[in-house]
């Protein structure tokens, strides 16, 4: 087994090199046949993989052609097994689709070739990576399921797309210089496409079958696509085949077949009987491997030189050196000599060319011979099928005398309907007698009587028979009627069948003729490569009279080509001679240019720990704790801070591959050491906010981070540990951080980002039912009120409500306008998203969206509960006032959340700008109603002091001094509780209180007393986002 696998070894590493070469066909059958051996490619694999195929684009191209000649006649499980390195094939194909490099383009092209061909067998199992299979298993493949045929279809052409695209990229790099297909560097590239024939041929064949199959079965409008794709693909091929046919390389290695020249119309059934199938023939005879220009120089000099030894010895023994120096005309007859011998083995390569031409040519009469008798065949079968069809006119035209007989009997029967009915016409007149005496009868006795029954009963029975007559008549006529349509329509029927048939041998006969007159083109092009040979001989004999004349200058450049040997040895050796010295050289600059590389390494990484330091003395630093940060924008540096982590590795990587080249690792550091001080900056800052417990982990990991990083700074200021340093952790104390700042995160909506586009839309739709619901509402209080109150509180009750209207359409109109710019905003930010992506993307800004348009829809409802209390005197006019205020607010929420995506110069902003001026108008109204009804209703006490002493005066105004402190004090109480109240509403909708900015760090306000809100103040006419970052609005209460 070991010598087998040394054996096969040997063939893959001959087989697969660095020589611009085609692969050799010994080396790849034993490869082709170890894989039956070991029944799978395991050894071929463990082989390839240890090729440095990054190093070299020829040796990829080369690997890719012994891979597709091993998927192809390898064994069965050999697919099985490439499956399971699809990853190594794509990296190779993507490395050198990356580099601007001949052969590294078309190694791109060629592994995707083979993905594609691995991905199409393993999905069908039915064909083979040969792709040879008979019509039958094309048919079970296909099965009768359309949708199975059609996604069949788009496989195979997407199958013979890659093939063409890499026949292409080849014949495209092929220019003027390299257009002689015998260049070994020619047919290096050309090799694989023998493999790329073989399998188009057969893709082509399928693609036929297939086409015809679908139009079969579905209407020619919907395959019109497949048609044009076809087309295309079919051009494609038959310039590839044409091309490749003319090159004297392919001529020798493999028969192309000929395509015909138009493509086949699949709208015409009987068309794909003319479908000849593409047979590709590979001779059984190749040419002997070691015919290759070099092996022939290599073999004819050496018996060459031998007899110019020989020859020299004999002279310089007989008549000895001139002088004791060698004639230099003894060199130049020998180089001579030398030449003659090519020129012979190039002579002799050629007629064997021209004799293995002859015999494909051969070949190929033979296949046409073949052709022309299968369409002899066809006449045949043709002339028999009409001989069927004269048989079956002549059986439908007996039918047709049978029809003939028929209408005979249907007029017979219409004769014996026509003396039915005459002879009905006289039972009738016989009636009318009847009912004359009948009459006459009635006048006598009993015995007429009689006789008048009798009458009666013969007048039911002869309507009884006439009844049956004409049913009887009726029934023949229809029989009669419907035999003469069934007989019309085969007589139609058969006509159609005939007309086809007759196109049909018209067809085959027309493509007989044109195959005779192929055969007669190949008996001429016979002819002619028969004078090409005439021509060729004749060529050799003038070569044999230029050689003889050849030998005539010999003697006249032997001087010279001895002088300029000479001067040739000199210039050797002084090039030489500066060949070290550069070579000195060029290792002196490169050691220091390795000193400056690593000096610059050491500078950067000094600067690095400068920066690290500095953030690490900073968490000890008594003016840093005034500074704070978000969990957000802690988790975003920590996150960048990994992310150049991984920047410095590699750079450290490639630097240790590469010592000269520093730039990536000194760039890497930089930023790894920015971010890194950044997050430590910043995780300090953020546990001045949060828990202790949470504060105290998040310094320590801080600290840490700081310490890991520097201990890994310091392991690259050496070179021995420098290979040593690792960042893992590093990683790890950032990844802290990250998880940290994650869990301090505040608690957004329990929304799902999938869903948060129907959210919004959802939550628009509420809000504005919630409105419309309002004004509903509003307009049945002021007709209840209108019928319960009068006077004041009517005036009053209807100024309120009239102003609750005003504001509840107000706010319809801008939620209106918010609904334009929202779809605005999404359409041109979107892209090619869709608008729930862009809503999930952008989820924080989503979120503000939605809680902007609850608050909005709750404060309509609130305001509507709190006008109906007001009417029906159970509220308080101070709830109202308090609603317009949250109104107010939640809609300058939502038009401050609108604002932050939409852009500065949109029409639908402008608008919604105008009605948040509008509200705020009309919640002033509102306002302004209320208490001016307020002042209206309630009744002014007039204090009366009469009777009343000095004491009793000073002890009133002591009870009401005390209640005016015990009022005080509530209040003081209540606004502390709405302080409380509002703190735990902002942390709820995820909004640090003390920070305007969210996500940058501020320095922290000392906490203070709350400041007293103002009774009542105009709406303001716009709200600052809570964070303008990502576009995050939380809900939060706006004092008026």
């Amino acid at each position: 087994m070991s010598v087998y696998t040394g054996t096969k070894a040997m063939s893959i590493s001959k087989a697969i090199n660095t020589l611009e070469a085609p692969v050799k066909e010994k080396h790849a059958r034993r490869i082709i046949l170890g894989t039956h051996h070991e029944k799978g490619a395991f050894t071929f694999w463990s082989y390839a993989i240890g090729l440095p195929l990054p190093s070299s684009a020829i040796l990829s191209w080369k690997f890719c052609h012994v891979l597709h000649k091993v998927l192809r006649d390898g064994h069965p499980n050999v697919l099985q097994d490439c499956q399971r390195y699809r990853s190594n094939i794509r990296e190779t194909g993507d490395l050198w689709g990356h580099l601007h490099d001949r052969y590294g383009q078309l190694v791109n092209i060629y592994t995707k070739l083979l993905l594609t061909k691995i991905s199409f067998h393993l999905k069908h199992p039915e064909f083979p990576p040969g792709l040879e299979v008979t019509d039958e298993v094309l048919e079970k493949a296909a099965g009768t399921d359309v949708n199975n045929i059609f996604q069949l279809t788009v496989e195979m052409f997407d199958y013979m797309d890659c093939e063409l695209k890499l026949a292409e990229s080849v014949f495209r790099q092929l220019n003027t210089s390299m257009a002689v297909s015998q260049m070994s560097a020619v047919q290096c590239r050309l090799a694989p496409l023998i493999q790329v024939i073989q399998d188009c041929s057969h893709l082509y064949h399928y693609a036929v079958k297939l086409m015809f199959k679908l139009h079969s079965c579905l209407p020619a409008d919907t395959l019109q696509g497949h048609r044009d794709r076809f087309h295309e693909q079919f051009r494609s091929l038959k310039s590839f085949f044409k091309r490749a046919s003319d090159m004297l390389y392919f001529k020798r290695l493999i028969q192309i077949p000929r395509l015909p020249e138009n493509p086949p119309n699949f709208l015409r059934a009987s068309a794909l009987a003319e479908h000849v199938k593409p047979v590709v023939v590979i001779p059984e005879e190749e040419a002997p491997e070691d015919e290759e220009p070099e092996n022939l120089i290599e073999i004819s000099t050496a018996p060459t030189v031998e007899q110019q030894n020989v020859s020299s010895d004999i002279f310089e023994q007989t008549f000895g050196p001139p002088n004791g120096i060698r004639d230099d005309r003894d060199l130049q007859i020998e180089n001579l000599k030398k030449e003659v011998d090519l020129l012979r083995a190039e002579l002799e390569r050629i007629k064997l060319e021209a004799q293995r031409y002859i015999t494909q040519l051969k070949a190929q009469i033979n296949s046409l011979e073949a052709e022309v008798e299968e369409q002899r065949k066809q006449k045949q079968k043709a002339l028999v099928d009409n001989e069927q069809l004269r048989d079956e006119l002549e059986r439908l035209q007996k039918a047709k005398l049978e029809g003939d007989r028929s209408r005979g009997l249907y007029l017979e029967a219409e004769k014996k309907a026509s003396a039915t009915e005459t002879r009905y016409i006289k039972l009738k007149e016989k009636h009318n007698e009847l009912i004359n005496t009948h009459a006459e009868l009635l006048r006598k006795n009993a015995d007429t009587a009689k006789q008048l029954t009798v009458t009666q009963q013969s007048q039911e029975e002869v309507a009884l028979v006439k009844e049956q007559l004409a049913f009887q008549m009726d029934q023949v006529k229809r029989e009669s009627e419907m035999k003469l349509e069934d007989h019309m329509l085969q007589m139609e029927q058969v006509k159609r069948e005939l007309e086809s048939k007759k196109e049909e041998l018209a067809q085959l006969q027309q493509s007989l003729s044109r195959s005779k007159q192929a055969g007669s083109d190949l008996n001429t092009q016979l002819e002619a490569l028969q004078a090409e040979k005439e021509t060729l001989r004749k060529v050799v004999s003038e070569k044999d009279c230029e050689l003889i004349s050849t030998k005539g200058l010999i003697q006249e450049k032997e001087l010279l080509l001895s002088q300029e040997a000479e001067k040739r040895v000199k210039e050797v050796q002084e090039l030489q001679g500066k060949l070290l010295e550069k070579k000195g050289q060029e290792q002196n600059l490169q050691q220091k240019l390795l000193e400056e590389q690593f000096s610059i390494l050491q500078g950067t990484v000094k600067e690095a720990e400068n920066i690290i330091q500095d953030a690490v003395a900073k968490l000890d630093d008594p003016l840093h704790i005034r500074c704070t940060s978000s969990p957000d924008y802690l988790v975003s540096r920590a996150q960048a801070a990994l992310e150049s982590v991984n920047a410095v590795e590699s750079g450290h990587g490639r630097y240790l591959s590469n010592p000269a080249d520093v730039t990536g690792l000194v760039g890497a550091l930089a930023q790894f050491a920015h971010l890194t001080a950044d997050t430590i900056v910043n995780g300090s800052a953020t546990s001045h906010l949060a828990p202790t417990d949470h504060a105290d982990k998040l310094t320590e990991t801080c600290r840490d981070c700081g310490q890991q990083s520097l201990d890994y700074l310091s392991k690259l200021k050496d070179k021995q540990s420098l290979r040593q340093a690792d960042l893992a952790d590093v990683r790890k104390r950032l990844q802290g951080l990250l998880q940290l700042g994650q869990e301090l995160r505040p608690k957004s909506l329990d929304i799902r980002q999938e869903e948060l586009g129907d959210m919004v839309d959802k939550e628009m739709a509420s809000t504005s039912a919630a409105i419309e619901d309002a004004v509903r509402r509003i307009e049945e209080m002021m007709n209840q009120a209108r019928i319960e109150s009068s006077g004041v509180k009517l005036e009053v009750n209807e100024r309120i409500l009239n102003s609750c209207t005003d504001l509840m359409k107000a706010i319809r109109l801008l939620v209106m306008t918010s609904t334009h710019l929202q779809k605005e905003i999404v359409e041109s930010g979107r892209g090619a998203a869709t608008p729930q992506e862009f809503y999930a993307k952008n989820s924080r800004w989503t979120e503000g969206l939605i809680s902007a348009s609850k608050a909005v829809g709750w404060g309509a409802t609130q305001l509507v509960e709190s006008a109906d209390k007001v009417v029906l005197h159970t509220g308080k006019y101070e709830e109202l006032i308090v609603c317009s205020h949250e109104i107010a607010a939640s809609t300058a929420q939502l038009v401050a959340a609108s604002k932050v995506k939409a852009e500065k110069h949109s029409r639908n902003l402008g608008k919604l700008q105008e009605c948040s001026r509008t509200v705020n108008e009309m919640a002033a109204n509102v306002v302004a109603s209320t208490k001016s009804g307020q002042e209206q209703v309630e009744d002014k006490e007039t204090m009366d002091f009469s009777g009343m002493s000095l004491i009793k005066l000073k002890m009133e105004e002591m009870e009401t001094q005390v209640k005016v402190l015990e009022l005080e004090k509530t209040l003081e109480n209540e606004r502390l509780r709405l302080g409380e109240l509002r703190r735990q509403h902002y942390a709820l909708a995820g909004i640090d209180y003390e920070s305007a900015e969210g996500g940058k760090p501020t320095v922290a306000r000392k906490p203070g007393s709350l400041k007293k809100p103002p009774v009542a103040q105009k709406p303001v006419q716009s709200l600052k986002p809570a964070c303008e970052e990502d576009g995050v609005f939380q809900a939060h209460v706006v004092n008026f």
